[in-house]
């Protein structure tokens, strides 16, 4: 028979040998709440700013030269200190600082992606049909179709002429400019619709986007497409560009939304785009503010990560190996080697709990709200499929980290073992044999055109970057 012991006894070895999971508002002091309140207002603007991953990238690379980074050159010779930075393409970005010991014992790495489920317009989007224009678009990443509809839209993106000039655009941000819409059906005429599977209501095709109502007027009243014509005239006029152009650009729907804050105790922020730009700002914050690194370190702010990471701007691509091997031979070291000591963090988001769909969660390996940054072992779908999941002595590393430097954290899964799944970059930079572990913000209603976040997950996953490009 086990022995007794006192109350007292029983309440120490909880607290030894239990974990304790409470609130983050109950772990941190009133100087942290205060630092993640101001964080958040930085990271609003970012939001605001970039839309886009071409935005994004804009955004990094003005504000990484503010801070003394230089475009890389692989026949320069780097020293500890230099700050260098390469832009592929303007889709994708790696931010470095070079370290006291160089590349010679790895590199530290975290790997954020850049781009968000949106509507992209096809080839040949313009049309018209009973005396309306629209553009036909198809989507991009995993989103729910119906959520997409009803709600006021932002063009954004770049339109390539036929003579190899570009221009941006951007259009229904600023206060003024008209916006646009993908069309529901209405309640009375919707018996129909509304039986069907969430899925099935709104197909891929119906998510065409209302771009306007009046014709170009002739005289006799007489002609074909008037009312797609105007809408060409317009863009030409504006942008010098004609049909066919649409075939060379890459044009971009995304809700018009402002990122704000969320609930009156304003702790919350809601915006388009948290997946994942809500670890890559502080990706790049935490490296901005890192002073003396032992080794070399990086952020990487990369594309395509919602439809697989392939293409050369995502990371199924090589640019990260070569940018590493480069570093590596400029020292005369082997890229190679180089890449096999180095370690990342591949800094995406996770799925918060949330008690309203909670079946699909399972209470005690969740993520929650203010309770810090997330460490995912493994991600993936039913049986691990898709991840790299990342060794225990990895792992333990990380976690004695984040304590060591009191950062809070917490750790769990994306939902209940069959209920679904999801992947991130991890793979990729795991078959560099590179040592990875998914770290990232808790987001409530991911891949919705409104995401939310916490202010103080925010601000938990730039000190854990930071104390990892430091450590």
């Amino acid at each position: 028979m086990a022995k007794k012991i006192a109350k007292e006894e029983a309440e120490q070895l909880a607290k030894d040998l239990l974990v304790s999971r409470k609130n983050g508002f109950w772990e941190v002091g009133d100087e942290t709440i205060e630092k993640a309140d101001q964080f958040g207002e930085g990271y609003k603007s970012f939001m605001n700013e970039g839309k886009t991953e071409r935005e994004c990238v804009n955004y990094a690379v003005r504000v990484a030269e503010q801070h003394g980074f230089v475009p890389y050159d692989s026949t320069a010779s780097y020293k500890p200190g230099d700050k260098v930075y390469y832009n592929n393409r303007g889709k994708s970005v790696i931010t470095a600082v070079i370290g006291e010991n160089g590349c010679k014992d790895g590199v530290r790495i975290v790997a954020a992606h850049i781009d968000s489920p949106r509507l992209d317009l096809k080839p040949y989007p313009l049309y018209e049909t009973n005396d309306l224009a629209l553009f036909k678009t198809h989507y991009y990443g995993g989103i729910k179709k119906y959520q997409w509809t009803a709600m006021p839209l932002a063009m954004h993106g770049r339109l390539v002429r036929r003579d190899g000039t570009y221009v941006d655009v951007c259009v229904g941000e600023k206060p003024g400019e008209p916006q646009f819409m993908v069309t529901d059906l209405l309640p009375h005429l919707g018996n129909e619709q509304m039986a069907k599977t969430l899925s099935k209501a709104i197909e891929g095709e119906d998510l065409n986007i209302m771009l306007g109502s009046r014709p170009i007027r002739t005289e006799d009243g007489k002609g074909e497409n008037l009312f797609k014509l105007n809408i060409m005239k317009i863009l030409n006029e504006k942008y010098g560009i004609v049909e066919e152009d649409f075939i060379s650009s890459e044009i971009e729907f995304v809700p018009a939304f402002e990122a704000r804050d969320l609930g009156f105790d304003g702790s919350m922020i809601g915006a388009y785009g948290h997946d994942d730009r809500v670890c890559a700002y502080p990706a790049l914050q935490a490296l901005l503010d890192c002073k003396n690194p032992k080794n070399t370190v990086m952020s990487v702010w990369t594309d395509k990560e919602e439809i697989g990471s392939d293409g050369n701007t995502g990371l199924n691509s090589s640019y990260l190996e070569y940018f590493v091997t480069s570093l590596a031979e400029a020292e005369g070291l082997n890229g190679r080697d180089v890449l096999s000591r180095s370690k990342c963090l591949s800094a995406d988001v996770g799925a918060a709990y949330d008690p309203t769909f909670s079946s699909v969660y399972e209470y005690a390996n969740s993520c929650y709200l203010n309770n810090g940054v997330a460490m995912f072992k493994y991600v993936g779908s039913r049986g691990k499929s898709g991840t790299s999941d990342a060794s225990a002595e990895f792992v333990g590393e990380v976690r004695k980290l984040l304590n060591d430097n009191h950062v809070l954290w917490q750790t769990g899964e994306l939902g209940k073992v069959d209920a679904g799944g999801g992947g991130t970059v991890a793979m990729f930079i795991a078959n560099l044999n590179v040592d990875v572990v998914d770290m990232g913000v808790p987001v409530l209603a991911m891949h919705s055109p409104y995401e939310i976040v916490s202010k103080l997950d925010i601000y938990a996953a730039y000190e854990a970057f930071k104390a990892f490009y430091e450590a």
